[in-house]
């Protein structure tokens, strides 16, 4: 009995120190190496390989995207006559003024446009823990959509200049009641409270959009120009009303990735790894609204950016949310970028708005994507 009894004491280790320190040094493969180690670390490094080629490959895809935004409209313009407007200050001629004045502005807005989009998307699936969860789940998008509406109705304004920041208003207010309705409670904000809410808000936001449209047509009529996402008409002024937002919700974002990755361990744990949840949440729900809050307001709702991008991404980033979120920036920016370039070339001279391309060519690219291989949660 007291030799069972000093097999179990806790007061006696059940391995020797120096039994453990060679498991520390060489694992449980005994001193050959520890068995599983070297492919482990093949393993990672290939990983790391692959994320940062992924990475190389969507600088050259953004690189690419812009110079063509930038090249290809209704005019197409040669790659050393867009050289020379962008370096050469000289007398200005009509390439010059359109690369400057025109789509020098245009890309950058959509450059910043769709890697919000991208970036939120990549939130919005982690903190809902749901693959066909998108910014539009959380209330952002409703929000923004009433808050133009009532803008329209309301006061009469009709610019997109004019509808940046009552876009931002309904989209700050939606994502405050849905983080309202989510927290209500013993559990507080979990992914199903959130997305419930999000969607019972949303549904909300729609009826009072709908209400008014069809009790006044000259709201309609200005409103449909907005609602199907666009960076035509959009100038310089509409990029930096919404900068400060966009880079603010950048850096929550950022700031909110490692976050991620402990909250899809699940909660307790992420608590017990000293996590606090709840301000984990409200950051990545704060990085959420400015992102597509100021993204809605600048180009009104685009879909399938925040959807798809994250999919794909995940392909060759992992699970990994420091990975995961600044690479779906990347991808929805070159993928708003091409969109647009797409919609100027198909109708030429006339143009057709990113946001009906997107969702022509998101639509079925999402199906195949399902159809592929079962979506990944986050």
């Amino acid at each position: 009995m007291r030799l069972a009894y000093l097999a179990v004491s806790p007061r006696e280790p059940l391995v020797s120190s120096s039994t453990d320190a060679a498991l520390r040094r060489h694992g449980p493969g005994g001193p050959g190496g520890a068995e599983g180690t070297a492919p482990q670390r093949g393993g990672l490094l290939q990983q790391r390989r692959t994320r940062l080629l992924g990475l190389l490959l969507l600088l050259v895809l953004v690189t690419v995207a812009a110079t063509l935004s930038i090249a290809v409209g209704s005019r197409s313009i040669g790659l050393g006559a867009v050289w020379q407007a962008l370096t050469d200050p000289g007398v200005p001629t009509e390439e010059t003024v359109i690369v400057r004045e025109l789509r020098v502005p245009r890309t950058a807005l959509g450059l910043a446009v769709g890697l919000a989009l991208g970036v939120a998307g990549a939130l919005a699936q982690g903190h809902t823990r749901n693959p066909l969860g998108d910014p539009g789940l959380l209330g952002v998008t409703a929000g923004a959509s009433l808050g133009v509406v009532l803008a329209i109705h309301l006061l009469g304004i009709g610019t997109p200049a004019g509808y940046v920041w009552f876009a931002f208003a309904g989209a700050l207010l939606g994502t405050v009641l849905v983080f309202a309705l989510g927290s209500a409670g013993r559990g507080g904000a979990t992914p199903v409270t959130l997305a419930l809410a999000g969607a019972a808000l949303s549904a909300l936001f729609y009826a009072l959009v709908r209400a008014v449209l069809v009790s006044d047509t000259d709201s309609l009529d200005a409103f449909r120009f907005w609602v199907v996402g666009a960076l035509a008409g959009r100038g310089a002024d509409v990029a930096w009303q919404v900068a400060p937002f966009l880079l603010a919700g950048l850096l929550l974002a950022l700031v909110n990735a490692p976050a991620l990755d402990l909250l899809g361990l699940g909660e307790d744990v992420a608590r017990g790894l000293g996590q606090r949840v709840w301000l984990a949440r409200l950051v990545g729900l704060a990085a959420v609204t400015l992102l597509c809050g100021a993204a809605t307001a600048a180009c009104g709702p685009i879909a399938f950016v925040g959807l798809v991008v994250p999919h794909v991404v995940r392909a060759f980033t992992g699970p990994a949310h420091r990975w995961l979120v600044p690479c779906s920036g990347l991808l929805g920016a070159a993928l708003l970028l091409l969109a647009d370039v797409v919609g100027r070339v198909v109708v030429r001279p006339g143009e057709l708005q990113v946001g009906i391309v997107l969702a022509l060519v998101g639509a079925p690219f999402f199906v195949a994507l399902i159809r592929r291989r079962r979506l990944a949660g986050p």
